[in-house]
């Protein structure tokens, strides 16, 4: 049945903020030094004729969504194309409701027909078609805005509005209608009568801070005799010690090639050497997505065992180490999560992923709010459900992007805090929201602090921030 607080689309527009790297980012195969912030505004309606509007931001991260031979600049300038195209199709869709319920309409209608219509324009110029996660990174701001305009509609953090007082559909309506074993409840249930709520932190018991995870990159240097003397000298440390000093870390990630053992190998004992001589507890592992066979995972993890059992021992979990498009590539890994928790992150699109994942080996999921926020909350709701361990993970997040994203660690109850490491490589973008939250943009004791964030939507407090924007690359 419809509800009162029900809204619909009546605008958007869409902003393109270029920020450079002060270091260069590695993933993978491939080298982030520069990228280009999608923020997007949506205004809604309620049923009353109330207006509002609302806020969303995301990295348009083209080599961490769409790794590829084709040129940086064919795959960068396609994102930017079809976000215009998604602002276009978000300003004119007429669905009324709550946003999740408008956005899961969204992405199996208009989405998925802007994606194939652009895509066939691509291949009639034979260029390569946009990936279908580089399509969800593009939609994600304008879902985070619609999120945000709803609380602000209402006066209510978003958080609180994902339970039946707002939503008129249930969980059943958008998730797997297989039963499985609530272990609150020790019973066999399905999603009917759930919603996200029942799977969520309330915001009374949410945590007002969260361990930060630090991300050691494949190119950063770790001693001195690794610096090529071309550093920044911008006030910022550069060596990983210096970076544990100054933030009181507590848990690093460590970035690895997947396609060279004896590299991977010795990276982790060189930086577990570290976080030992420092008393950094948690370590854990990313091989983004390039390696093929569950023996490459195995045999590092065994090496470490049995050389360096120390360094085994604080490695917390390993993430997608395996090729992110998982239904071509069908790998067994069970091999791997039973000798350490394995997180699925390129591969966790959305939910239906998740489950095949988990028929997989795969133990857990690293959310992200780069893949929308109504796909991270559904993801979470079904992984929670059947047992699935959460992390949230970053996609180098600056300025607004870091609210929701933390916001949904906050909320999701994770293994671990949250990464996030938009200060290490880009920190003066974020200096206008800075000087509002200052406890978000930068580490303390390992920590980042939540506890400015306030009032409704996603609490962003923005007509406190300062920051000029450009001239809107798109507005319908």
């Amino acid at each position: 049945m419809p509800k009162p607080t029900d809204v619909r689309v009546v605008s958007a527009a869409l902003y393109f903020i270029p920020i450079r790297t002060r270091v260069p980012l590695k993933f993978g195969s491939e080298t982030l030094t520069s990228a280009t912030v999608a923020r997007a505004r949506i205004e809604v309606e309620g049923r009353d004729g109330r207006r509002a509007v609302g806020w969303g931001e995301t990295p348009l991260s083209v080599q961490w969504t769409w790794p590829s031979t084709a040129s940086y600049e064919d795959r960068h300038t396609a994102l930017k194309a079809f976000s215009v195209d998604l602002a276009l199709g978000w300003s004119t869709f007429a669905r009324q409701g709550h946003p999740i319920e408008i956005a899961v309409e969204f992405l199996a209608t208009v989405h998925y027909e802007a994606l194939g219509a652009f895509n066939a324009g691509r291949a009639a110029a034979g260029a390569e078609p946009v990936p279908h996660l580089a399509a969800l990174v593009c939609c994600a701001p304008f879902d985070t805005a619609l999120h945000d305009a709803f609380g602000v509609l209402h006066g209510v953090d978003v958080y609180d509005t994902y339970s039946a007082d707002w939503m008129s559909e249930d969980l059943s309506a958008h998730l797997d209608p297989e039963p499985f074993y609530d272990v609150r409840t020790e019973q066999t249930r399905t999603f009917a009568g759930l919603y996200p709520a029942d799977f969520l932190k309330p915001t009374s018991a949410a945590p007002k801070s969260l361990a930060a995870w630090h991300l050691v990159g494949g190119l950063d240097p770790l001693e001195p005799s690794d610096l090529k003397g071309d550093e920044p000298q911008d006030g910022y440390p550069v060596l990983l010690r210096d970076w544990i000093a100054r933030d009181g870390l507590t848990c690093l990630k460590i970035k690895l090639r997947g396609n060279d053992a004896e590299w991977d190998y010795r990276r982790v004992v060189a930086i577990g050497r570290i976080a030992q001589e420092t008393n950094v507890p948690w370590l854990t592992a990313d091989f983004n997505c390039t390696v093929r066979r569950p023996a490459y995972v195995n045999d590092i993890l065994d090496r470490l065992r049995d050389e360096d059992p120390r360094t085994h021992g604080q490695l917390l979990y390993v993430e997608q180490p395996f090729p992110y498009d998982l239904e071509a590539n069908r790998i067994d890994v069970s091999s791997c999560s039973a000798r350490k928790p394995l997180f699925m992150d390129e591969s966790a699109h959305d939910w239906g992923l998740v489950k095949l994942g988990k028929s997989l080996g795969w133990t857990g999921v690293a959310l992200k709010t780069c893949k929308t926020q109504t796909g991270a909350l559904l993801s979470l709701c079904w992984a929670k459900a059947h047992g699935m361990t959460l992390m949230v993970q970053d996609l180098t997040n600056p300025m607004l992007a870091q609210v929701p994203h933390v916001r949904l660690a906050a909320h999701a109850g994770t293994i671990m805090g949250v990464e996030t490491n938009a200060m290490q490589f880009y920190p003066e973008a974020s200096s206008a929201e800075a000087a509002v939250h200052p406890g978000l943009y930068r580490r303390r004791n390992g920590r980042v602090d939540l506890s400015t964030l306030g009032g409704p939507g996603f609490g962003y407090r923005l007509a406190e921030i300062r920051r000029e924007l450009p001239s809107p690359a798109a507005e319908f």
